[in-house]
């Protein structure tokens, strides 16, 4: 049962980044892909509370002018395959997972190193009309991208939780409580930057009553989100009233308008 747990994880991994560059599924979202990890490993829990925690990390980060970040996506998988085979926590699953997210940015590099090259080629047979040499060298672009994220699970898959334990042990106490803390800012810096870029001042009475129901009234996410279901509903459809009486009252004057002209 942990080789098919085994394989089928290195799967996945690989698998995710293939859909990142690719068909775009969101397989690469750690929510995602922590479900996926937990429904392999047999422990959804786990998988999801480590999920959580790096989604919410992955909000306060953002690949821009095309840089390369942290693959939170690979830090789920290998995080919640840790934890879960060793029966260890959430900060083992950040201790074993940031550094191999941290990992993938160099591979992330040298992949699109090759990439480039691939590219060139392909340019070059096109141009030399050899469309099948060409073809065949277009599926090395999925390959590298399975390649960057499968090879650094496997090699975490084949070292064994025993080793990692061994690992983590030598590992001084401040760094895993570091890593935690910073687990804990990160999805700050992402809730920030998320309030920043939308229309707060617009809405402030909602997000106001919805904190006061989260906080104060310890209304569950769930019933909170379906609150904020109806409080959207509720604004699109007077929106919609708004503009169509905006409409109706264009309409009338310029009838108006065309009755004193013909007169």
């Amino acid at each position: 049962m942990e080789i098919l747990q085994d394989i089928l994880i290195i799967i996945l991994a690989g698998y995710m980044t293939m859909d990142e560059d690719g068909i775009v599924l969101l397989t690469y979202f750690p929510v995602i892909v922590g479900l996926a990890t937990g429904l392999i490993m047999g422990d959804l829990h786990t998988a999801m509370v480590v999920a959580g925690t790096f989604q919410l990390m992955m909000l306060g980060v953002a690949a821009l002018g095309g840089a390369s970040v942290p693959n939170y996506g690979l830090a789920t998988i290998v995080g919640a395959f840790v934890a879960i085979r060793t029966g260890t926590g959430l900060k083992t699953a950040i201790a074993v997972g940031i550094p191999v997210g941290l990992l993938a940015i160099q591979l992330e590099v040298l992949r699109r190193i090759i990439a480039n090259f691939v590219a060139h080629k392909m340019q070059t047979l096109n141009e030399e009309k050899k469309w099948k040499q060409m073809l065949r060298w277009g599926y090395a672009g999925p390959v590298l991208c399975f390649v960057e994220t499968a090879l650094p699970t496997a090699i975490v898959v084949l070292v064994g939780p025993t080793a990692i334990k061994m690992i983590l042990k030598f590992i001084p106490t401040w760094i895993t409580d570091g890593l935690t803390v910073a687990g804990g800012l990160l999805p700050v810096v992402g809730i920030a930057m998320l309030l920043h870029y939308m229309p707060v001042k617009k809405f402030l009475p909602f997000l106001v009553a919805g904190f006061v129901l989260a906080a104060f009234i310890k209304i569950p996410i769930i019933g909170i989100a379906l609150l904020g279901l109806a409080a959207a509903y509720w604004y699109f459809n007077s929106e919609i009233d708004k503009n169509k009486y905006s409409q109706n009252q264009a309409v009338a004057k310029n009838d108006t308008t065309g009755e004193d002209y013909d007169e």
